[in-house]
This record gives C-alpha cells, structure tokens and sequence, in this order.
C-alpha cells in the first residue's frame, strides 16, 4: 500500500515528529510505501493562489506532487497539534491546495436540482493524531469533538475516504518520558492495525 503521511509541526524535537517517525517506520516494518511530508521543514506555502482556485488549473510542481500522492494515496496519516481547536493554518492551508474539485471531491446534480458532492479519493483508511495540552473530557465537555468533525465529516469521509480513525494524547505539557513511550507504542500498534501486512486482516483501532 501506498499511505501518504502529513506532519504539521514546526518543532522538529516535538512529540509530534516522533509520532511520525514512529508512525513512517510501522508502515515500512508492514511492507507499505510511506510518502512523507513535513510541512514546515519543507516550507509548503499554505496561500491559495486566486489561479489555482478552478477546476484544472495549472500547479506548481510541489502542490502538483502533493495532489498526486493524495490521488494514489491506498491511506492517510496526518498529524498534528490542536491549536486553538484547530489544525495549524499550514494544514489548513495544505487541505485548501490539495483536496481539488476532480480530485478529491466532485459535484453531481441532484435529483431536486442542488448539488450532492461525491468523494473521490481512493483512501480506504485515515488516521488522524493529535496532541493537546487540555484534558479530552474537558475538551468534549465544553466543546463537543469539533476538530474530530472538521477531519471526518468536512474533509476526509466528504471526499470518500471509507473509514476515519483518529487519536488524541492530552495534556502533553505535563506527559512524563514514561507516558509519551506509551502512547508512541499505541501509534505503533494502531498503524500496523489499520495497515496491516500484505494477506493479513485489518483490525479496527
């Protein structure tokens, strides 16, 4: 399988990067193409260009490698921090560039004469992690899961990816050596649960 992997962090000694160090080297242990991009380290430029905006625009050459990985992607990994209940804007910005009309997700004519949208992607499964410095429940109990939302139901199962999983580690800010060992085997288990090897069953995480 072919599973694209996004890091969305600009710490490259954070607990973010050895999630995806973490989560790259499961894949590769399970037989899978891991294509791995770090934003930040890689300077995506997150600004939608007006130009790019239609459907079939012409791309620059790293948003056109990105679209394609995204394209033949079989999974999806993404990683990164809760900011202000949101993904960090070069996230952000990468969703906006990437996930195109044609490639993601089209619009079909209804049967009232709105239009229903249809996902395109090939993705069976993705996986989102996140890290918080607040308590899920207290999370949950004030807000409601909205960034869960945001990935489930307005980006990833919007453009057809079948199965969306996702994990939360909370209160980073005072996580333990011993704590965080624990949640970097739970990343290893779940990857190679959602990605198992070639012939092997999957496990829902």
């Amino acid at each position: 399988m072919k599973v694209l992997v996004i890091l969305a962090h600009p710490g490259t000694r954070s607990f973010n990067h050895a999630i995806a160090d973490t989560a790259v080297q499961a894949l590769k242990e399970n037989g899978h193409e891991a294509m791995f991009h770090d934003l930040y380290q890689e300077q995506f430029d997150p600004v939608l260009p007006y130009e790019e905006v239609p459907r079939g625009a012409e791309l620059d050459p790293v948003t056109k490698q990105h679209v394609e990985e995204l394209k033949s992607a079989d999974g999806i990994i993404i990683i990164h921090p809760s900011w202000w209940g949101q993904p960090p804007a070069i996230l952000k910005g990468w969703i906006d560039r990437t996930f195109r009309p044609g490639i993601a997700y089209e619009f079909k004519e209804g049967t009232k004469g709105f239009t229903a949208p249809t996902g395109l992607l090939k993705a069976e499964n993705a996986l989102v992690i996140n890290t918080t410095n607040t308590p899920v429940e207290v999370i949950l109990q004030v807000f409601g899961d909205t960034l869960g939302d945001i990935w489930d139901k307005s980006v990833l199962s919007f453009c057809g990816v079948k199965h969306f999983n996702r994990k939360v580690y909370d209160q980073m800010v005072i996580s333990t050596p011993e704590q965080r060992k624990v949640w970097l085997d739970d990343v290893q288990t779940t990857i190679r649960q959602l990605f198992p090897k070639p012939g092997e069953m999957r496990i829902p995480a």
